[in-house]
């Protein structure tokens, strides 16, 4: 019989592909892919459009709805620039962690989803689970809802959905959505001496930057909602993260590049905010083609995450308080892939081990105590399904 890895071991294997968002996720979906099917498991794979990267997603039990998805990421951000005291590819333990990129976000969970799938298969599970590994959720979440669908096509629906983002183990049963614009302001260069006869691409790229400011200073103003008193902060947010563009200080830019982001609350709509503000873009391209007519504003939009809404005797929220007999009420400010399996009609939650505060940083880490508690909460949920 094939040897079944514990979690530890699967987990060293994971870390050791640097599915940096950047580059292919691919020799990691050919390990998961081939063990799984070492232990009689089919897998199914969603291409990206270029097939530089897949997602994974496989089914024990019966062949019927009403099942749990265990769902993760497979890609991880960089180690660009960051000062790693031992290798972030290897997995490394010391003083009760393990250290390395992907451990807490969110490989640590994908090792645990693996090691449960290929239990579940051997135990005998009455009741059907599934795994969702994605790719494309630091860029964005631009993988998960391709990959859904897929999943959706291929199997009988699942009855809820579990996203093993860290959350030491607490049930987190509400996040903020999300979307994102890259904006290139196209101006027109002439001597700043002759400012009204050109269009500088930095100083009308400055008035939707202060359209944002203006927009968080109401929102920050009005009485916030009940499901949106849960967040900190209390309300939608518009932010400006990255800017360039220019030549000299005596020229009107002929460019600037930024990038637009919103987090919303849930109650409110992601995409009546990016309306919101693309008609604040219209109204500014008109005035600058106005003066030139050469001058522009060019969006791309580059990540839609949905808000996860808190469900009124949600079945995912439910089984996981069940498992882990936490009766808190824990929501977070940043996005998961949550948001789109609720979107799918997935009743879904928020569980993993580990916290976000390591997420990306250099030296990441998953407390050990975290990892074991994951496997105990794998346990319970396979004692569950049988």
């Amino acid at each position: 019989m094939t040897q079944r890895l514990s979690p530890r071991q699967i987990l060293d294997r994971l870390v050791a592909f640097p599915t940096v968002s950047r580059d292919t996720n691919l020799p990691l979906v050919d390990w998961v892919e081939t063990y799984l099917a070492s232990h009689g498991i089919t897998a199914h794979r969603h291409w990206n459009e270029d097939r530089t990267k897949a997602g994974l997603f496989a089914h024990v039990g019966p062949m019927e709805p009403g099942g749990v998805i265990l769902s993760g990421h497979t890609d991880v951000v960089p180690v660009d620039g960051q000062d790693w005291t031992s290798d972030p590819w290897t997995v490394t333990e010391r003083d009760g962690r393990l250290y390395g990129r992907g451990t807490c976000d969110m490989k640590g969970f994908d090792a645990l989803s693996i090691w449960a799938l290929v239990e579940g298969q051997a135990r005998g599970v009455r009741r059907p689970l599934q795994i969702a590994l994605s790719y494309d959720e630091e860029t964005g979440c631009m993988g998960a809802p391709p990959l859904i669908a897929s999943l959706q096509a291929a199997f009988p629906k699942a009855d809820l959905a579990i996203i093993g983002e860290p959350s030491r183990m607490k049930a987190v049963n509400g996040h903020k959505g999300g979307a994102g614009y890259r904006v290139h302001v196209r101006g027109f260069e002439v001597h700043s001496s002759l400012l009204p006869q050109g269009v500088s691409a930095i100083m009308e790229a400055a008035r939707l930057i202060m359209w944002a400011n203006d927009r968080n200073a109401e929102n920050r103003a009005k009485p916030a909602s009940a499901v949106a008193a849960l967040f900190d902060p209390p309300c939608t947010t518009l932010h400006t993260g990255m800017i360039s563009g220019g030549t000299a200080h005596n020229i009107t830019a002929a460019d600037c590049r930024y990038v637009m982001e919103f987090r919303v609350v849930p109650g409110e709509s992601p995409e009546d905010w990016c309306q919101a503000f693309e008609a604040e873009v219209e109204q500014l391209r008109a005035a600058m083609q106005a003066v030139r007519p050469e001058a522009d504003v060019l969006l791309e939009r580059f990540f839609d995450v949905p808000p996860l809404v808190p469900e009124a005797q949600g079945t995912a929220e439910a089984l996981v308080r069940r498992l882990t007999g936490d009766n808190a009420t824990h929501v977070v400010s940043y996005g998961t892939e949550a948001g789109h399996f609720q979107a799918a009609g997935i009743s879904s939650v928020v569980c993993g081990p580990g916290d976000i505060a390591q997420a990306h940083q250099a030296d990441e880490y998953l407390e050990l105590s975290e990892f074991h508690a994951g496997q105990a909460f794998m346990e319970k949920l396979l004692a569950d399904l049988i």
